[in-house]
C-alpha cells in the first residue's frame, strides 16, 4: 500500500468506513470504536499522536495494535510496557477482557489519559501504573508483556524478562530490522533466560500491511531452579 493509498488522497483515512475493519474487531468494536474517536478528538491536542496520525489511525496504530492479540494469554495478566496513548493497551484490554492489562508508564500525562480512557470505555479489565519496567522488578508480574515502539530488543529483555515467569511471554511489535535486533541481543537473552525470538508474521485485513511480531518465551530464571 502506497503512502497515498495509505493516508487517503483527501486526508481522510481510508479505512474509517470499512466494513471489514468493524467485523474484524468483533465484540470488541464498541470499546475499539470509542477508543479511535477519543484518539481524533484528543490524541494530537493532548501530544499522544502526531497530526499526520489522524489518518492512518486504524492501519498504522489500531489494528497493528491489534495484531499481537493472537499470540497472547486469554487470561492472566499482561503488562503493557510504556504505554504511552495505549497502544496496543487499550486494544488488548479491549480484545482480551478475561485478562488483567496493566498499563506501565512512566509519564503522568499519559497515566492520566491512560484512566480516562479506561473509565470511559468501561474497560474494567485495565489497571493503570505510573513507572518504568525497573521500578517494579520484584513487584509487579505477568503471565505475558507486550511492548511497542519503545526500545530495542536488548534494552527489552532487561526490562521484560525479570516481569515474567518461566513460560511468560514477551511479545514485541517490530518492524524491518526486527532480525538485526535479535542478533545483536542474542547474549543478553541468555543471561536473562529468554528463549529463542521468533519473527511472526501478524496479519489482520487484506490490503493492510502485515505486522511484525518478535515473540520470546522466558525459559529459565536465573538463579531458580
Amino acid at each position: 500500500m502506497t503512502e497515498a493509498q495509505s493516508t487517503g488522497v483527501d486526508g481522510a483515512d481510508p479505512l474509517q468506513d470499512d466494513p471489514r475493519v468493524e467485523q474484524y474487531f468483533g465484540a470488541s468494536w464498541p470499546a475499539i470504536v470509542g477508543f479511535h474517536d477519543l484518539l481524533v478528538a484528543e490524541g494530537e491536542l493532548r501530544g499522544l499522536i502526531g497530526p499526520r496520525e489522524l489518518a492512518r489511525l486504524w492501519e498504522r496504530h489500531l489494528l497493528n495494535s491489534a495484531a499481537v492479540v493472537p499470540f497472547l494469554p486469554t487470561t492472566g495478566r499482561i503488562i503493557d510496557l510504556g504505554s504511552g496513548a495505549g497502544l496496543p493497551g487499550i486494544v488488548v484490554a479491549a480484545m482480551v477482557p478475561n485478562a488483567e492489562v496493566v498499563l506501565l508508564e512512566p509519564m503522568e500525562r499519559r497515566t492520566d489519559w491512560l484512566s480516562e480512557v479506561a473509565s470511559s470505555l468501561n474497560l474494567d479489565n485495565v489497571v493503570v501504573r505510573r513507572g518504568r519496567a525497573q521500578d517494579v522488578h520484584g513487584d509487579l508480574f505477568a503471565d505475558a508483556v507486550t511492548v511497542r515502539a519503545v526500545a530495542a530488543l536488548e534494552k527489552l529483555y532487561r526490562w521484560s524478562m525479570p516481569l515474567l515467569g518461566r513460560g511468560g511471554t514477551l511479545v514485541a511489535l517490530k518492524g524491518s530490522k526486527a532480525e538485526e535486533e535479535i542478533d545483536a541481543a542474542r547474549h543478553i537473552g541468555r543471561k536473562y533466560g529468554a528463549g529463542a525470538a521468533v519473527v511472526l508474521d501478524a496479519p489482520t485485513i487484506e490490503g493492510v500491511d502485515v505486522t511484525r511480531v518478535v515473540r520470546v518465551v522466558r525459559e529459565a530464571v536465573p538463579g531458580v531452579r
